[in-house]
């Protein structure tokens, strides 16, 4: 079998050994290692990560070695450069080629000073360059939002598609007949399908700012509901391995992998840039590495030449001129937009705001127990339809079953009791890790099936504040170091008509009674309808530490539902 066949099952991960080599051929083997890693930083297309994290370097030509410092002439040091230039770091190389080629002949400083720099770190500098090559034009937007003033020069440079991009042995686990969608890599990672995903920084890096937007609009599009939408995006956020990975170190680790597998649960599949995916294919680098556009949310960089206000015009307007289509080509850009892409909002804050949702969302190996209103009142009707509070509880409690990570710890209840004896609550998926065994079943598929199949019960009351105390009491018994543990009810209702009815007096000095300051559970209330007690809600959540959330709108309860999974993980 060959390095980039796939077997039927996926092995575990290995590092590799040396088996039974003797000492010289090791010693080949280290030496050969170390000669292809040369050439790969060199002539496989990522050279220019070297450059990264705001390092600068005039645009001038290879010198000579320098002579021993006993017989160096006195040099006097190089006058501050006539121009700076930030470039996104793919792009760099081919601007500063064509800076090279204005420097005066003969003269040692070079007028033009390029840098490689991701654009949120350009935006956050306290120098601005007084040229800017950003990879979307969406950072043109954000920086005007923030009071700098860039200014476009002539047409859009380049275009490059953000490409989803995996080791050739799983491409086939999401690319079909050569396209892919956000959507199939949402349910190839839910279904653990795909064993890795990761991405990269959405406040600095293009890549992760362009592929948050696209797998919203994917999602909104597969979901008539937008708070569906918004738990579908976050299921693919809450498994990431990695969600602010650099993208040119993401293509240097691919790149210094011996063998598939490992690269498959290093990094597995990622957004890249075309032309960052083309360079590495020229590199021939021994994991091979194949790539596909989502068609549901195609997303595109574009490379916009912008001149900072006050900067010398003269120079700037040169240097664009030297930048030739047939240097961008070379490259592997595109010099004309890609038909299809998603429309970009028009300001920086719409991009922004669910880029700063994504970048701050904790991936917590957090313990939860739900707590699910199962009284009467649930099989009310809504908006004059056929749907009823439980027919959206069923959809939206399905989506959100799939948003808890592999290392959450997990227990469901439903409260309502329907006769004078009946329970207060009854446990429907037992507590325990979502990928263990829960009634011969992985405990995420039980507790999705479970919610699909939630009937409530026909005059049930609803013992909403014991259902409360007993859930808290028992997750803080579960209360681990490193493992916050929290609770998450959804009720449509007040306490009431049951032999556990009390008043919210009672019920707040129990609640106090069994407060543990070293082993907090926060709860985290959604009150579903326009008869839920919010006030009483939001007095339990106050005095856990917790949130809550009303959708008085029953249609809002998918939204609402993602506001308190963020809650929950915001609460720790």
């Amino acid at each position: 079998m060959s390095d980039n066949e796939w077997p039927r099952e996926l092995p575990p991960p290995h590092h590799g050994d040396w088996g039974d080599e003797p000492p010289q051929a090791r010693s080949r083997m280290l030496l050969s290692a170390a000669l292809v890693i040369v050439v790969l930083l060199v002539a496989g297309g990522v050279a220019w990560q070297l450059m990264r994290n705001g390092s600068a370097q005039p645009a001038t030509q290879p010198s000579a070695a320098p002579l021993p410092s006993s017989t160096q002439p006195s040099v006097a040091p190089c006058p501050d450069p006539e121009l700076t230039v930030a470039a996104a770091p793919e792009i760099e190389p081919v601007i500063r080629a064509a800076a090279v080629t204005l420097n005066p002949p003969g003269q040692r400083c070079a007028p033009i000073l390029v840098r490689a720099e991701e654009p949120g770190v350009t935006l956050a500098a306290v120098d601005q360059p007084d040229v800017w090559v950003p990879s979307s034009s969406a950072w043109l937007r954000i920086a005007e939002e923030n009071e700098l003033a860039f200014r476009t020069s002539g047409a859009t440079l380049a275009y490059s598609p953000i490409m989803l991009t995996a080791p050739e042995a799983i491409g086939s686990l999401y690319i079909k007949d050569g396209k892919t969608t956000w959507n199939e890599l949402i349910e190839g990672v839910a279904s653990e399908r795909i064993p890795v995903a990761t991405m990269s920084d959405p406040l600095t890096t293009t890549t992760g700012l362009l592929s948050v937007h696209g797998v919203h609009a994917a999602t909104a599009l597969a979901a008539r509901d937008p708070g569906i939408a918004q738990l579908r995006a976050l299921t693919l956020r809450s498994r990431l391995t990695d969600a602010a990975a650099d993208p040119g170190r993401l293509l240097g680790r691919m790149a210094a992998q011996s063998d598939t597998t490992s690269a498959v649960y290093d990094v597995g599949v990622f957004p890249a840039i075309e032309q960052q995916l083309l360079a590495y294919q020229k590199g021939g680098h021994r994991v091979a590495l194949t790539g596909a556009a989502p068609s549901d949310g195609m997303v595109e960089a574009d490379y916009p030449y912008a001149i900072r206000k006050g900067a010398k015009t003269g120079l700037a307007d040169r240097l664009r001129a030297a930048i030739t289509k047939q240097a961008l080509t070379e490259a592997g850009f595109r010099t004309e937009p890609t038909a299809g892409g998603a429309r970009l909002p028009g300001t920086g804050k719409a991009l922004l705001d669910p880029a700063r949702q994504w970048a701050g969302f904790q991936s917590l190996a957090f313990q939860v127990l739900l707590l699910i209103d199962a009284s009467g009142s649930m099989n009310e009707k809504i908006g004059g339809g056929p749907a009823t509070k439980a027919s959206l509880l069923r959809e939206s409690g399905a989506s959100a079953a799939q948003l808890f990570n592999r290392d959450t710890t997990i227990g469901m209840w439903y409260f309502g009791a329907g006769t004078a004896n009946s329970p207060a609550h009854t446990e429907e998926v037992s507590f325990g890790p979502i990928n263990g065994d829960a009634g011969g079943k992985k405990r995420r598929d039980a507790l999705t099936e479970k919610i699909k199949t939630y009937r409530p019960q026909s005059n049930a009351g609803t013992p909403l504040y014991q259902t409360v105390l007993d859930g808290v009491d028992a997750m803080r018994d579960e209360v681990k170091s490193g493992r916050p543990s929290v609770v998450v009810v959804l009720t449509d209702g007040a306490d009431g008509g049951t032999r556990f009815a009390m008043s919210q007096q009672e019920f707040q000095k129990r609640l106090a009674a069994g407060r543990d300051p070293a082993r907090p559970v926060p709860v985290i209330a959604v009150g579903y309808g326009p008869d839920a007690n919010m006030p009483a809600l939001q007095s339990m959540a106050k005095a856990t530490g917790g949130q809550a959330i009303a959708a008085k709108n029953p249609a809002d309860l998918a939204s609402a539902m993602a506001k308190a999974f963020l809650a929950a993980r915001a609460a720790n």
